[in-house]
């Protein structure tokens, strides 16, 4: 009967699309949905990961599926042509053999097991071994340098030839009050920062201590996340960036560390929610760690097609979302070894797919929409970034960027979401487009998580290019929000990053589908029209878009 109710509702919501919103917007078929992330997040995919057999295999399934949509070949230049893709020349860092890392503690050395007690990236500074050994230990707090908001966790310390250990998220995550956008994650409490931070300070390396609620995921995910092989961009100067040791510990680890030290970590990290906290040696303990790095150059794939703008076809509109997952990694209790990524992300490449193959077969857009599905995601944003770094069509002239990240494959919700908490006019386009669809706008309803940061629509928003990040609603229609948070709660907990992240047959996809008509008719909007989307006045990226504005005349 729950099911009913629901299939009823969506009819009703498809009906208000056509009449209110775009009448000439196409209805998504939930089944397609389907098919397509049961393929992608197959077992013959083998977890798509960067610079393996399940690369090639998911870069010619995508092609050819671009193909059977319409689209047309939007990648580089070969011979004077577009071709379906863009070259990503990435560094890949893995660690041989098995790594050896201890603490000496009260003079005894403990030795710690990778993806237990500690969670250590391969390095990625340039260096093909590491061995350090006996490194003093120094909390550095949250790893935080602002001039702006006149706060310095470092304060003078001399951090070369020493390990820093760090807080996940902001000061102010806990108290919900203070400098850095209170419970909403500013960029200086991404683990990114903080590694590069750390770098920046001269230090061997950083051990980020972890904790579920202000990291937003579990133990789980880190170790899956940082014990895999490691990407990155070709970088000139890598250790600019870039530590020898870039790694996480488990809180209960962090507090026998201050313990040991005769430290109180409660108290310790209540000071560091201060502008005061200056940084503390964990007196009489050592850091030693000793792995080899196989480091090299591959070169993965950006995908792109392309309809083509009748009229303006310089001035384009990006739809994007990633096709990488971790590949296969460590065995969870079950043994399973292949991180399929169904929810992350071959439910965005299946609305990619869907889109493309609505634009292909719609009326013919104004200005051109491109159809980008990214490498390397999970390995920090390379693909995106890559792209945004080495635009192949004018990011001045590009209107914007809608990306799809991790859609939620079951029923439909009366509101929707975007990762973070930005202001742009692209956001407002989009909440008038829901708003005639009966959807309602439901702000980032966990903005310290720090989402904002962690889908590619960053890469794009760094460079001024108005992009938002789709989240699928939480106000489930069948069951309301205590249905949506639960089920979000749970994907989080035991889903995401792990194995178990596989299609379901009960998955209807209806929500999906109806959701892809909003963001169809916002693109489409978007594509036939003259206007150009801005961020606020008050927005970091407000400068970087105004900057351009004469090539957009």
């Amino acid at each position: 009967m729950k099911r009913l109710l629901a299939c009823s509702i969506l009819t009703a919501l498809a009906a208000a699309s056509a009449t209110a919103g775009d009448a000439q917007t196409p209805v998504f078929d939930p089944h397609y949905l389907s098919e397509q992330v049961k393929t992608l997040a197959s077992d013959a995919f083998e977890g798509r990961g960067p610079a393996t057999a399940g690369e090639k295999r998911t870069v010619a399934y995508v092609i050819s599926q671009m193909k059977a949509a319409g689209l047309q070949p939007a990648g580089a230049l070969k011979d004077g042509k577009r071709s379906w893709t863009q070259p990503v020349p990435l560094g890949r860092f893995e660690i041989t053999g098995t790594p050896s890392f201890s603490l000496t503690m009260d003079g005894k050395s403990e030795p710690l097991t990778q993806g237990d007690q500690i969670a250590v990236r391969a390095a990625q500074d340039g260096s093909t071994s590491v061995d350090i050994a006996n490194a003093p230990l120094v909390f550095v707090g949250y790893g935080v340098k602002a001039p702006e908001r006149n706060w310095d966790d470092f304060k003078g310390v001399d951090l070369h030839g020493k390990i820093a250990v760090a807080l996940i998220n902001d000061p102010d995550f806990e108290t919900g009050q203070g400098d850095f956008g209170g419970k909403a994650m500013t960029y200086y409490g991404r683990w990114t920062y903080k590694y590069e931070e750390i770098a920046r300070q001269g230090a061997l390396g950083l051990l980020i201590i972890h904790e579920t609620a202000p990291a937003s995921y579990g133990w789980p995910t880190v170790k899956n996340s940082n014990t895999n092989t490691q990407f990155d961009i070709v970088r000139e100067h890598p250790a600019e960036v870039h530590s020898k040791v870039e790694g996480w510990i488990q809180r209960d680890l962090a507090v026998q560390m201050f313990k040991d030290a005769g430290l109180d970590f409660d108290a310790l990290k209540k000071q560091a929610q201060t502008r005061d906290f200056k940084p503390v040696t964990l007196k009489g303990e050592t850091f030693s760690a000793k792995f080899n790095v196989d480091a090299s150059v591959i070169t993965s794939q950006n995908i792109l097609g392309r309809v083509k703008g009748s009229q303006r076809p310089d001035e384009t509109v990006f739809y994007s979302a990633h096709w990488d997952h971790l590949g296969v990694g460590e065995p969870d209790a079950t043994g399973d070894r292949i991180y399929n990524g169904a929810v992350d992300n071959a439910t965005g490449t299946a609305a990619l797919l869907a889109l493309g193959k609505a634009f292909a077969h719609g009326p013919k857009p104004e200005r051109s929409v491109v159809f980008l599905n990214v490498t390397a995601e999970e390995k920090g944003l390379l693909g995106s970034e890559y792209y945004a770094t080495h635009p192949l069509y004018p990011e001045a002239k590009t209107v914007a960027v809608i990306n799809m990240d991790a859609m939620d494959p079951h029923g439909p919700a009366r509101n929707f979401t975007i990762s973070g908490s930005a202001k742009l006019g692209l956001l407002d386009d989009l909440i008038a487009v829901a708003k005639a669809d009966g959807v309602s706008y439901a702000p980032d309803p966990h903005p310290e998580a720090g989402y904002f940061f962690r889908s590619d629509h960053f890469s794009f928003a760094k460079r001024g290019v108005p992009a938002i990040s789709f989240g699928s609603g939480d106000d489930w229609v069948d069951g309301g929000l205590a249905a949506g948070e639960a089920a979000d709660k749970a994907y989080t907990k035991d889903h995401y990053h792990q194995p178990s992240d596989q299609w379901q047959a009960d998955w209807s996809f209806t929500g999906m589908a109806h959701d892809l008509g909003m963001l169809y008719t916002l693109g489409s909007k978007l594509a036939n029209s003259h206007e150009w989307p801005n961020w606020s006045r008050d927005s970091e990226f407000r400068a970087a878009r105004d900057a351009t504005a004469d090539q957009r005349k």
